[in-house]
């Protein structure tokens, strides 16, 4: 992808009038209640998590929370959460399997927050945690990249059996920004941080990470229509699947990812 149409995709994912979790909860599911805390610490803002309906099925929803204000963006730290918010995910997830509710994630995050109280608090184990209950799950996992899909921070909740990427949604080990301040040491050049990762949505679905794109339309009615549509054919796909067929798909899924084959003539 060119740096101009890359900008333009950048430009798009960081506006504040993008549908965040709580525009996505309203519009596409029915009945949610939000429910709160890890109960080990308290209770995370960045991290939204609750019971909903998809067309009257029960399930789980969690995703990471951006504002649409600043003072909404300070409320959640702006998508970044701390460990409690990956314990109150996990908390919800293991709820979900013990009543046979599917999983449904939406990602927005440049990455878990890395303070000084989030390390003391556990972050590393915190997702580390995620990573591996999210795998032996024994009920449907799906997740929907809507923006940001930032390093560890991102998969802490990405574990699943079917991943989606919005049209315009990037993925990666770590955020163009951060990476371009550590290889060049000029935070502005995230472009060609953002092209050298090759880290779009049409770059994942190449390289196998993701299932498939969502595009997003012309209008939010759009947006929101074609997220549930991947949704419901999604769920109906993974419903058909006994526990050990999704323990199975989903352990192959990533096993597979970083293959590769090498050409080199002997």
């Amino acid at each position: 992808m060119d740096q101009k149409t890359l900008a333009k995709q950048m430009e798009i994912i960081h506006d504040a009038k993008r549908p965040n979790i709580d525009d996505l909860v309203q519009e596409i599911f029915t009945d949610f209640m939000e429910l709160h805390g890890d109960r080990l610490y308290g209770d995370d803002h960045a991290m939204c998590c609750g019971i909903a309906r998809l067309n009257k099925t029960p399930v789980t929803v969690i995703g990471q929370r951006k504002g649409h204000t600043t003072q909404d963006n300070i409320d959640a730290n702006f998508g970044m959460a701390h460990p409690e918010g990956y314990r109150k995910a996990l908390r919800l997830a293991k709820q979900a399997e013990k009543f046979h509710r599917p999983v449904i994630c939406f990602v927005d995050t440049a990455g878990a927050f890395c303070g000084v109280g989030a390390e003391e608090r556990g972050q590393g184990e915190a997702i580390a945690r995620n990573l591996y209950e999210f795998m032996q799950l024994r009920t449907p996992v799906i997740s929907v990249i809507t923006g940001e899909g930032g390093s560890g921070g991102a998969l802490g909740i990405a574990v699943a059996n079917e991943v989606f990427m919005m049209q315009n949604a990037i993925y990666s080990v770590i955020s163009p920004r951060g990476c371009a301040s550590i290889l060049w040491k000029d935070a502005s050049r995230e472009l060609d941080a953002a092209q050298a990762l090759q880290i779009t949505a049409e770059d994942l679905l190449r390289f196998g990470m993701i299932e498939g794109i969502i595009k997003e339309g012309k209008t939010q009615l759009s947006y929101y229509r074609n997220i549930k549509a991947a949704l419901t054919a999604s769920m109906k796909r993974l419903e058909g699947l006994s526990e050990e067929e999704l323990l199975k798909q989903r352990y192959e899924k990533f096993r597979k990812v970083g293959v590769f084959m090498d050409n080199t003539p002997e």
